[in-house]
């Protein structure tokens, strides 16, 4: 917990374990270049938020250490799996990722695909370790990151995603899309970090309200910033959705309002956490406050 520290020292305390786990992770030695291919994606860059919110949940519910650590690792790699596979050519089709080139710009179509294949498969054999975490663990941490990266989540979302360039669509249709694209990894990652310790229902029931809020906050605020930073700033090529003609929070809603809809989700988040009857919520409010007052 936070104690004495301040949220960005427990941040970056924090940051500096999640990396040296994840380093340790990734393998350097898979076949035929496989190895820098995943390490170029995943190690290295990006924000974090979501080994942030398994962390400090586990935290705030005095989790299994291992498990919430290779949890937020486990999580990790399926977002930079996902990031691999929506650059390509074939998706969204972008250049730049983290300030630098995509991993299929780096080292070819074929090989960045079987990048985000290996990350993919490596978050679950993570998850399930020879010893640590008790077999029923592993398999409620497997089942809560599968539903939340499958057809019904994440991918499902970015097919919606795909299928919607050029179509108008009603705010009602956006949440969904974004709810399965983006929302469903982060809030799973509060939930992973939940169940690794112990809480009751009620607490249960309003961290997911806490990570649904949080996941979708996080989607506006980045529809946001698509138009209003540059790619130097956001470490990926700005203005892409607009050019796309996807649908976004901004053009469906306008820029105004969807800034008032990101507070209005943070204090839906924050609501959530003084109803939840746990201790000490500190961490998962500044984590709320940080999705929403980002810069890139």
């Amino acid at each position: 917990m936070l104690g004495s520290k301040t949220f960005e020292a427990w941040t970056a305390e924090t940051l500096n374990a999640f990396e040296r786990a994840l380093d340790d992770l990734v393998p350097a030695a898979a076949p035929a270049g496989l190895g820098e291919a995943m390490r170029y994606a995943v190690l290295g860059g990006g924000k974090r938020l979501r080994p942030l919110l398994v962390l400090a949940t586990s935290e705030t519910v005095s989790g299994n250490a291992l498990a919430a650590m290779r949890s937020a690792c486990a999580v990790e790699l399926i977002h930079a799996y996902s990031l691999v596979h929506d650059d390509m050519p074939c998706m969204d089709d972008d250049v730049l990722r983290r300030g630098k080139p995509t991993t299929h710009v780096q080292f070819g179509e074929a090989q960045a695909m079987l990048a985000g294949d290996a990350m993919q498969a490596l978050a679950f054999e993570v998850l399930t370790p020879d010893d640590g975490i008790p077999p029923a663990l592993q398999a409620r941490l497997c089942a809560l990151l599968a539903r939340a990266a499958g057809h019904a989540g994440m991918a499902g979302g970015q097919a919606i995603d795909l299928a919607s360039i050029g179509k108008k669509l009603d705010e009602a249709t956006l949440r969904d899309m974004h709810r399965r694209k983006t929302g469903l990894l982060l809030q799973a990652s509060v939930m992973m970090g939940a169940a690794c310790g112990q809480c009751g229902e009620q607490a249960l029931r309003q961290l997911e309200i806490y990570g649904a809020a949080i996941g979708l906050a996080f989607q506006v605020v980045d529809d946001i910033l698509d138009v209003t930073q540059d790619s130097a700033v956001l470490g990926k090529t700005a203005g892409k959705d607009q050019d796309a003609n996807k649908p976004t929070y901004v053009s469906v809603l306008g820029l105004e309002p969807a800034r008032h809809l990101a507070d209005e989700l943070c204090a839906e988040a924050k609501a959530a956490l003084a109803a939840s009857g746990l201790a000490d919520t500190r961490l998962l409010e500044l984590l709320a406050d940080s999705v929403v007052e980002r810069d890139s």
